[in-house]
């Protein structure tokens, strides 16, 4: 396996020979300097090499297999049937809407259309788009083959296949569909495949093998990567203090756009509420959000409308924001890989970000676990008695859920008279 080196420091995009409408493309997403999963992968890829490659979110990897297809669709001349040339298979909704979205900043001097395929929104207006014809598609498992069994997808002229966050997609339960999908593209031998995971474990080596042309492993140690440029600041905190020192240190900090992350649902719908009530501009995603409401949150965070989002690991999963400065784990995750992936949302692509965490008497427990996963202990710092804020906020009330329906049956006097007429 190929790893980050001296020697791919500091590589330029105009080191490869990339199409003028790519470069042009590039300069306008504001790029200079490859990062290194880019260095290590972009020389294999657009040789037309298949690569499986260990490559975290926030590491530069969607560009690489980006710029890899807008190089593949503007040197080979399209083919005359219709139907997509080239397929990128996502795990949520929300990464797939972030690609599509850097697509067409990368391709924004081509003419190459790019459509989103998953579910949650309108499922005609998708398919007519998709009888319309496209260039590149992005999807999620279910709905793609939904399409593919009515014949909507035609695979057949797909060239160039990527599997992003293939461990992810192992985790959520879609290697059965993976396996579906892949079965019914064209045969490795006659494609460019990509597979981009944050670990390369023997499940995800394994349908790599069975799926692609002699791929090429790359690793850029993107977690190593991810911790070391993060500024990470541990604060041991009591339970009855704790919103108190989260509204002290929003004070405090320096930020513009800001993640919290709570454990739970409960805790999520109770956070967010109570930096309202404080006067900050924030709102919660939780994996019960559903789909339309996710994605208008997601894009007044990104609009800057909203400062502060507050969420759990599960949504967590498609928060894909560029320039977040600071992220705050309200509480210690249980899972200490979930530590690594919150915190990775700052300090994305070699900038810098700083990551703080409270730990509390409930979940204090964890800390032992995440220090050891990140090979490190974190620099604990003490919160001086004025920067506990008072907390101006309404009590909490759980949201009441709706009560199902229930079914019609007679009351206990009507079959009595029932019983009495008979």
């Amino acid at each position: 396996m190929k790893s980050w080196d001296i020697g791919t420091k500091d590589v330029s995009f105009n080191k490869f020979d990339l199409p003028q409408q790519v470069l042009k493309g590039i300069e306008s997403a504001g790029f200079t300097h490859c990062t290194p999963i880019q260095a290590l992968a972009l020389p294999i890829t657009l040789k037309g090499d298949d690569i499986a490659a260990q490559a975290q979110t926030g590491t530069g990897k969607t560009a690489v297999f980006l710029i890899t297809i807008l190089d593949c669709l503007i040197r080979k001349p399209k083919p005359k049937d219709a139907g997509p040339r080239a397929l990128i298979v996502a795990p949520t909704r929300e990464l797939t809407v972030q690609i599509c979205e850097e697509a067409k900043l990368l391709g924004s001097h081509t003419d190459f259309k790019v459509l989103p395929v998953f579910g949650g929104i309108d499922y005609i207006k998708q398919e007519k788009a998709l009888r319309r014809g496209t260039d590149i598609v992005v999807a999620t498992p279910g709905r793609l083959i939904d399409y593919m069994k009515q014949k909507v997808f035609n695979p057949k002229n797909v060239s160039i296949l990527v599997i992003d966050e293939a461990d992810r997609l192992f985790d959520m339960g879609f290697i059965k569909d993976l396996r579906y999908i892949l079965r019914r593209l064209p045969r490795y031998t006659r494609r460019q495949s990509m597979l981009f995971s944050a670990t390369l474990s023997y499940a995800v080596m394994e349908l790599a093998y069975e799926y692609m042309n002699n791929p090429q492993s790359v690793s850029a140690d993107p977690e190593k990567i991810t911790v070391e440029e993060i500024d990470q600041v541990l604060y041991h905190v009591g339970n009855n203090v704790k919103p108190n020192l989260l509204l002290g240190l929003l004070k405090r900090e320096t930020w513009n756009r800001l993640l919290v992350f709570a454990n739970t649902r409960t805790g999520v719908e109770m956070l967010a509420p109570r930096l309202r009530d404080n006067g900050y501009a924030a709102l919660g995603i939780t994996g019960t959000v559903h789909q339309k409401k996710r994605l208008k949150i997601m894009q007044q965070f990104k609009a800057g409308e909203v400062k502060i989002l507050v969420a759990t690991d599960v949504a967590s999963r498609g928060i894909h924001v560029e320039d977040i400065d600071l992220v705050i784990n309200y509480d210690i995750p249980q899972d200490p890989e979930d530590y690594v992936h919150r915190i990775g949302r700052t300090g994305r692509v070699g900038k810098s970000g700083k990551a703080i965490m409270l730990a509390c008497e409930t979940y204090v427990y964890y800390l032992e676990a995440v220090e050891k996963f990140i090979g490190q202990k974190i620099k604990v710092e003490w919160a001086e008695d004025d920067w506990y804020e008072k907390d101006r906020s309404r009590p909490y009330r759980p949201r009441r859920r709706k009560a199902l329906p229930r079914r019609s049956r007679p009351s206990a006097r009507s079959s009595r008279l029932h019983k009495l007429k008979s």
